[in-house]
């Protein structure tokens, strides 16, 4: 359920990574090829990237299909940026679909996304609710929030990136579980979990890109195994069991 990516590197657009490639997020939204759950991503699309002296992401989303949204259309090419996160959603059902509940989610230079499903969440808010951090956004109507209210929570303590996915991946897997694809950026950085669906990461010496699926057919897209963390930089990247 969702597609989602996460780029660091050069100068992009959003355009040029979003609506261009052949498999683009735009055409994941009807016509996925790894998807393992679910088959079409219509219920909203967003996405959020950094600008220079704003330590703070700037935000698109819309709970409607991507590519109906004209808006982003016209805007999309005029936009660059070193690092971005976009996602296209599929919503769980159960859950409306509204803007709120569209990823990417964000509080001060955090993005943060999740591709997948809480099995037990009465019984994660039940137990969790004094280890999430309740900003707005871990407020929304979805699943998916209080897993971005447990990374926060993480980050404000002082937590890396990456461990603070590890580690809200392994509470929510402590009552009930689910399916986990979690990831982040801070605009420096991206992490991501790969639990429970598809991962894949492409490196070259201008960027590293990590997403869903790959957007072509580049030789140079790796698949992540099971139940790993990846964390990249302008140093490099790395994959490791959670």
């Amino acid at each position: 359920m969702c597609r989602h990516l996460a780029y660091l590197g050069q100068p992009v657009s959003l355009q040029e990574l979003a609506l261009d490639p052949p498999y683009s997020l735009a055409t994941q939204a009807y016509a996925p090829r790894r998807q393992r759950f679910g088959m079409v991503n219509v219920d909203g699309f967003g996405t959020g990237w950094y600008v220079a002296g704003r330590p703070e992401p700037v935000r698109y989303r819309r709970a409607q299909p991507i590519w109906s949204d004209q808006s982003f259309a016209s805007l999309a090419p005029t936009i660059e940026s070193t690092c971005v996160l976009a996602a296209v959603r599929s919503a769980t059902p159960g859950f409306p679909c509204e803007e709120s509940g569209t990823a990417p989610f964000t509080h001060g230079r955090w993005l943060f996304s999740h591709n997948g499903v809480l099995h037990d969440l009465p019984l994660a808010r039940k137990t969790l609710r004094d280890k999430v951090a309740w900003v707005p956004d871990a407020l929304a109507p979805v699943d998916s929030a209080i897993l971005f209210g447990l990374a926060v929570a993480q980050w404000e303590a002082g937590g890396e990136l990456g461990d603070g996915l590890a580690q809200t991946a392994r509470e929510i897997d402590a009552v009930g579980g689910g399916r986990l694809n979690l990831l982040a950026t801070d605009g420096e950085r991206l992490a991501a979990t790969a639990y429970g669906d598809t991962l894949f990461v492409r490196q070259d010496d201008s960027f590293v890109v990590i997403a869903s699926e790959p957007y072509d057919d580049d030789a140079g897209w790796r698949e992540v195994p099971p139940d790993s963390l990846v964390e990249a930089d302008d140093g490099g990247l790395d994959i490791r069991p959670l």
